[in-house]
């Protein structure tokens, strides 16, 4: 949280985003950019000619992992952080704590059932997402089914370390919680590739089940590296089957609805999951789809994830306390600068990305097995999915607001609302009409787009505006400045980049690297010819970080 330069006397939970909100960055940025690696691994082994192998290892990993991003880090972390701090605030350190033994002790009961129906109904859930697969390729459904099986308890370990996360997040420590995942992504990379050796040296089917096992491992460790901090913060582990507080009813009021309006994303990752099925490759055969959409959202994941996310974890808990005052200046003031800043960054990723999607695509994955098939249908998914990436980063930063003031049935409404928009959309575009994938992926777009405007309508309905005006002459200025930007990557797509897959290797990162690099010195520099204040904001951040970094080295 921030406030403009010209205020006398920042507030100490200005004061906290300020100095952890890179930080947070530079912990967020090391996850998605191992999380990258590890997509990077998994694609170059197991695309091309062994497609069938990669689509049932990602179908195996979408539920499991749609559930974590539902439950784990989406409704029960939103919703057990507004509850804790603001426990925290009203009632004091002890009150919180018992809270918090009541809710991860609920958790774990919850979550282990979770996990054991999902391996129980792995056979018929995996067909019932996979339909178009049942006839045409039951081998790998039965593959998928399997790999499932073995994954669904890393749901009950995410759960845990997303509520530890909360509790940490909310006693303002915000670094070791932001690096658990990359824990995750090195020990799920390390482990999975050396099981999955061990099964199949020349990592055929066999090698599969290693890294499913990889994914378990990997879950442990974004939970065990927590617990020192938790520890320290005062934390005083045991079970408290104390269910009927008051606490625990709100937190699971505030779970109720957020478990629909958060899972948008989800929801939509699940109907592509769905369509993708049916829809046949260039080569005639069912494979490829899920892993190209995969790859192309993992990438979309990165700056949703650096600045959306970020600044979403540190925004939420300063939120929830501002606004047990109902909604006054200062909270509005912290929702329209988070906006701005997100915006700022994720506007010309958005841009370039469109831009830029088959050499980025190129770059990343085409390694080993990944071929020029797989990147050009890959590229036309991130195209697509790139539209939708502001709107997804909005989203981080409203709806959390909505929960903080107990509006909890808005996002629960514009929800279901999107959702129909990305199912209706998937399936006259893919079942009925027979398109690409890259439609799947616009859907989700569209979908980004419905939600986050609704959403933005009804906070200025309940906070009877957000800085409307200033929001909207600060994108004026950001879409100016992309515009600049966007010449220089359509002249680098014609100089510089053009016949990018003939490169060498060093050639490819560096025409793509100076390419990046001068569109960003544009845009940045046409934002600070126009005066953007939020780019002062966010130099001064990334100078303060790299200030402490040099300090502590």
């Amino acid at each position: 949280m921030s406030i403009p330069p010209a205020s006398p006397s920042p507030k100490p939970t200005e004061t906290v985003s300020k100095k952890t909100m890179g930080l947070v960055s530079l912990a967020v940025m090391s996850s998605r950019l191992l999380g990258l690696v590890r997509e990077m691994v998994l694609n170059g082994l197991f695309g091309g000619t062994k497609r069938a192998l990669g689509d049932a290892l990602t179908t195996a990993f979408a539920l499991p992992n749609m559930l974590r991003d539902l439950f784990a880090e989406g409704a029960l972390s939103t919703a057990f952080i507004t509850v804790f701090a603001q426990t925290m605030k009203t009632e004091g350190d002890q009150a919180a704590w018992k809270l918090a033994r009541k809710v991860m002790t609920l958790a774990l009961v919850f979550m282990s059932i979770l996990s054991v129906l999902g391996v129980l109904l792995a056979p018929w859930i995996v067909p019932a997402i996979s339909p178009g697969w049942v006839a045409k390729n039951p081998d790998k459904v039965k593959l998928a089914v399997q790999l499932a099986q073995i994954m669904y308890p890393f749901i009950l370990l995410v759960s845990i370390a997303a509520l530890v996360m909360g509790i940490l997040n909310a006693r303002k420590v915000f670094g070791i919680p932001a690096m658990a995942s990359t824990f995750f992504n090195i020990f799920s990379i390390l482990s999975g590739a050396l099981l999955g050796w061990w099964f199949d040296p020349h990592f055929g089917r066999a090698s599969l089940f290693g890294f499913a096992i990889g994914v378990l491992v990997g879950g442990l460790a974004q939970l065990v590296i927590q617990i020192p901090s938790l520890v320290r913060t005062g934390y005083k582990f045991g079970l408290d089957f104390q269910w009927r507080d008051a606490g625990v009813r709100k937190v699971l009021q505030l779970m109720g609805p957020a478990v629909i309006s958060g899972s948008v994303i989800q929801v939509n990752v699940l109907l592509n999951v769905f369509y993708a099925s049916y829809i046949t490759a260039p080569d005639g055969t069912p494979d490829g789809p899920r892993i190209w959409l995969n790859a192309a959202f993992r990438l979309i994941q990165l700056p949703l994830g650096i600045f959306g996310v970020v600044i979403g974890t540190v925004m939420l808990p300063a939120m929830a306390r501002l606004a047990t005052d109902g909604v006054s200046g200062e909270f509005k003031n912290t929702l329209a600068k988070g906006l701005k800043l997100v915006f700022l960054m994720t506007v010309p990723s958005a841009v370039g990305m469109a831009l830029l999607a088959e050499p980025i695509i190129a770059l990343i994955y085409q390694h080993n097995n990944w071929t020029g098939t797989d990147t050009a249908q890959a590229a036309l998914a991130l195209r697509t999915y790139a539209f939708g990436l502001v709107f997804f980063s909005g989203i981080r930063i409203v709806q959390p607001a909505f929960y903080a003031l107990n509006r909890r049935f808005v996002p629960l409404i514009v929800s279901v609302v999107a959702v129909l928009v990305s199912a209706a959309c998937n399936y006259f575009t893919v079942y009925r009409w027979h398109l690409g994938i890259d439609y799947l992926a616009l859907g989700t777009s569209l979908s980004a787009l419905v939600n986050f405007s609704l959403l933005t309508f009804a906070m200025r309905q309940v906070a009877h505006g957000i800085n409307g005006r200033e929001l909207a002459i600060n994108f004026i200025k950001l879409l100016v400045s992309a515009a600049a930007m966007a010449l220089v990557c359509i002249a680098a797509k014609a100089t510089v980049l053009a016949g990018f897959e003939a490169q060498t290797l060093v050639v490819k990162i560096l025409s793509l690297g100076s390419t990046i690099g001068v569109a960003a010195l544009v845009y940045f520099a046409a934002n600070a010819l126009l005066k953007n204040e939020e780019l002062a904001e966010f130099t001064a951040i990334v100078q303060r970080k790299l200030g402490r970094s040099r300090k502590t080295s």
